[in-house]
């Protein structure tokens, strides 16, 4: 009986924990969800430059990890 009320309670408590950290894996993109706001950095003159401030990422664009990006898709 013990066992199962410290279960019952661990699962609570994580299942209602505020500030929930969850890993992606390097595996494959992930779409951005609503509201989504956050620093980026832009290519500009061949230099990747971070935003001063956060901006607002539209819902349903897709973050790809650096590996899916080709360096020469950057040459234009």
């Amino acid at each position: 009986m013990v066992i199962v009320m410290l279960m019952v309670c661990a699962a609570l408590a994580t299942a209602c924990a505020p500030g929930r950290t969850v890993l992606i894996s390097d595996d494959a993109p992930v779409r951005i969800g609503p509201e989504t706001t956050g620093r980026i950095y832009t290519l500009i003159d061949g230099e990747w430059v971070l935003s001063d401030g956060p901006v607002q990422l539209p819902e349903g664009w897709y973050a790809v990890p650096p590996r899916f990006v080709h360096p020469e898709d950057f040459d234009r």
